[in-house]
This record gives structure tokens, sequence and C-alpha cells, in this order.
């Protein structure tokens, strides 16, 4: 491993600002450079100044018990491999004591718990892409450029962060040119999962077929359509877009027609089309895995981290492929995504920062994402784990990758999600007649308007 060389004044300034990081019963005194005397010690000390001398120092400046609150999601694969990098970066700091609480907390959701109380939020927490800006704006992430400097204290830069993931995953956490959080995955997307032996490739390849097979087979094609993640694939697949102006407002032209020509209408008849399928489930967000395990599904739209639960559930006729092509008019359109990534950030009210972004770096870098890999079969972002041969031999991630010709980068405002939310129950409950043009147009209406409202 490098080393970096560090200077008087990271050892005077930045490292003691950042041990000053105890508990939160002990943390008056040394925030903020209170302790002269520990500062003193500290430089002082630094007449070696290697990062491991760094390393050193910021632990003899840390009084106490160093409190981490994480926060990531509930789905016991990741909360196991949370724990264990948790043990090994104790390990790697083991002259210091921590308490580090890993709570659960949704990476869809993260956003909306932090924002409720962001001072009572975790130190770290992990989340989705499109969450970032909102997350910035509200102050609950930290600007990692302030902590360049520390950085070098796990024996990495900055730009080795930027250097060893995929572009996409630094640009879409890059605001201003700073960056705000460690991706950690590159596998924010979805596909279909199907069972092989009962649904052929070809039977696959529409959503037609994909329903005629599963109902021969007495089974059930899932999806989420009351979520405007997954809603969206189909306008998006359509040419139908949506964008996020500067002040924090949602663009989106789903009511009207489309640069491919097609009219909104039109693609919520698609929709209404698989929706009233015998054989199409519609499924509430977040429980795929679950109709998965319950037997009931011969295939299903998701992502990664449904994986492992879609090969006990298909055993040896586990496959998976890019999203069926849908009626539109009296044309077959290749389904859309969203594609994106995850992250884990630092809250930027954590009163134990300095440590927290060591945490962060450490819960994102190679080993980690090969690790989240292994367990979790979680698409990497880093370029070296990306590249591997057990990465390009897996069959959720190739499907990812043969989907992504069709994905995009999802830019809404926090306004969007709601009336996206309510316009996908529509769809799922039958509520829309598919000929009724007037109450479909309504619908649509009521959707964008709701979407780009200004925010409060």
């Amino acid at each position: 491993m490098k080393k970096k060389v560090l200077s008087v004044l990271l050892a005077t300034s930045m490292v003691v600002s950042l041990a000053a990081c105890g508990s939160k019963e002990e943390t008056t005194d040394n925030a903020a450079g209170g302790s002269t005397a520990a500062a003193t010690e500290t430089a002082d000390a630094a007449d070696t100044t290697s990062a491991d001398d760094a390393i050193a120092n910021l632990i003899a400046a840390t009084e106490g018990t160093v409190d981490i609150q994480l926060w990531c999601s509930e789905l016991e694969s990741y909360q196991t491999v949370m724990k264990e990098l948790t043990d090994k970066f104790q390990e790697k700091y083991a002259d210091q004591k921590f308490d580090i609480q890993i709570g659960v907390e949704s990476e869809s959701t993260a956003k909306d718990t932090i924002l409720t109380d962001v001072e009572a939020g975790a130190d770290v927490y992990a989340f989705a892409d499109d969450q970032l800006p909102d997350l910035v704006k509200a102050g609950a992430l930290l600007k990692l450029d302030d902590y360049a400097e520390a950085l070098q204290l796990a024996d990495t830069t900055l730009d080795d962060v930027k250097a060893a993931n995929v572009e996409g995953s630094i640009d879409a956490a890059t605001i201003d040119g700073s960056l705000y959080a460690f991706p950690r995955a590159a596998d924010n997307g979805y596909f279909l999962y199907y069972d092989s032996s009962v649904i052929s490739e070809e039977a696959a390849a529409s959503w037609d077929s994909l329903l005629e097979a599963a109902d021969k087979a007495g089974k059930k094609v899932g999806m989420t359509l009351a979520s405007g993640w997954y809603n969206a694939s189909f306008f998006y697949g359509a040419g139908f877009t949506t964008g996020l102006n500067d002040d924090g407002t949602t663009t989106m032209d789903w009511n009207g027609t489309s640069a491919d020509g097609y009219t909104g209408v039109d693609v919520v008849k698609g929709m209404l089309d698989i929706a009233s399928n015998p054989a199409f489930m519609a499924v509430a967000d977040g429980d795929i895995s679950n109709q998965l395990a319950s037997g009931n599904l011969a295939a299903c739209v998701s992502g990664t981290w449904d994986a492992m639960t879609a090969q006990e559930a298909f055993g040896d006729g586990y496959a998976a492929t890019k999203l069926p092509t849908f009626t539109v008019g009296d044309a077959q359109v290749q389904q859309g995504s969203v594609a994106g990534y995850k992250y884990v950030g630092v809250n930027g009210y954590s009163e134990n920062s300095g440590w927290a972004v060591l945490l962060a770096e450490y819960l994102t870098n190679e080993e980690s994402q090969q690790m989240f890999f292994d367990q979790r079969e979680s698409g990497p972002s880093n370029k070296n784990v990306a590249a591997s041969d057990s990465v390009q031999e897996n069959v959720a991630l190739a499907a990812l990758a043969a989907q992504s010709e069709y994905a995009q980068a999802q830019k809404v405002g926090g306004k969007y999600w709601d009336p996206a939310k309510t316009f996908g129950e529509l769809i799922a409950q039958g509520t829309l007649a598919a000929d009724d043009d007037n109450a479909i147009q309504e619908a649509l209406d009521n959707l964008v308007e709701g979407a780009t409202a200004s925010v409060e």
C-alpha cells in the first residue's frame, strides 16, 4: 500500500479537529481544536509524518469511545455484510474504541427518514443516487472535498476514489465540482428474472408472450407499479422524459407526445393491458422478494438485490434478461428503465465526522465492494471488481448490462414521487378503463401537475 506524507498542518489542524469525536458527552472539550495542549503534543509527535503516524496521532487525540450510528438496508444479507465490514474497520483501528450501531433504513427511503430530522439522523448511511440533490440541499451530506486530507489516514485520496470507480458513479455524486458521497454500487437498476423451466428465452422477450407462458404454468409475473421508479420505465421506453431544474422542480412530458411520436395515453393503455392480465401481479414496493420466496412467481421485474432470492426460488431454471417489449398503439416498444448508483455518505451534522468519513470510505473501498458482490451479488462501481471474471459471468449483472442500453438516469425533484405513486396505484388497481381516453388524459395531467409543482 502506498504511503502518503502528511504535513505538520494536517497533524495539528486536521487530525485534532477530526479526532474530536469521542462519545457525544465528551466532545465539547475536544471539538474544533479545543484542546491546545493536545494539538501541541500532536504537532510535536509528528516528526515522522507518514500515514501511520497520523493514524496514531488521531487515536491519541481521541478521548473515550467513538460513537457512530450507521443506517443501511433491512435485508438480512446486507446487514450481515455491514456487520462484518464494521468489525474489520474496528480491527484496522484497533487502538481506538468504537460503538458502531447498525440501524435499519432502506436505501430507497433514506432521504425521507433523514430529512424528517437531519441532526438526529445517522452519522453514516446508505442511499440511492436520486436522493443526493435533496440531501445536499438539506446539509445532510458532508462535502468530501473538505475531508480530503483526512482520507490520507486510510492511505487514499479523493483522486484515488474517483479513479477507482466508474465515471457515472462519480458524476452522479458530484455537485458544483464537489464530491458528496462514496460510490458503493452501480447496480441501482432493474431487469427481468424468470424461471427458464416454464418460460423460454423467446417468451421472455415480450409482455404478451411472457404473461401467456406464466398463465399456462399457473404462475404470475410480478412488478411494482405504484412507484415512480418502476412505472417510469414504460414512459422512458416510449421516448418520454423527466428532468430536474436548478430550483429543484421536475420537468416531464408524459401527458403529451414523446419525441418518438407516442402519446402518453397510448403508453397508459399498454400498461393497463399488462396490469389487467390474470397472470400479472401488481406487487407492493419492496415485496418482490417475499413473492419470489412464496413460489407464486414465474418471473418478476427487480434488481440485483433479489438475485439470491430468485436463485433459490427458480433453482436450475434461474435466468435473467432485459425487460420485455410492450404494446404502444400498434407498435412493440422496448421497455426502458432507471439506471443509477448506490452510495454511502456522512451526515453533515455528525459529531464524529472524521471517523465517520473514514468508515464510509472503508465500507465502499475495493475490498468491501468485492465482499458485497461475493455475498450479495451486488454490482460494483469499483472498476477492478467490475472487471473480474466472477462479475462478468454473473447472470443478474449480465441482464443489468443488457438492459442498460435502454436505461437512463432518473432526474426528478422531490415533488415527483407522491403523484407518481398515486398514478401507479390507478394502474395497479384497475381504476382507469383502457377505453376511456379522457379519464386517462386527466390522470396524466394530474400526475404532471403534481410532479412539476414548485418546491416549497
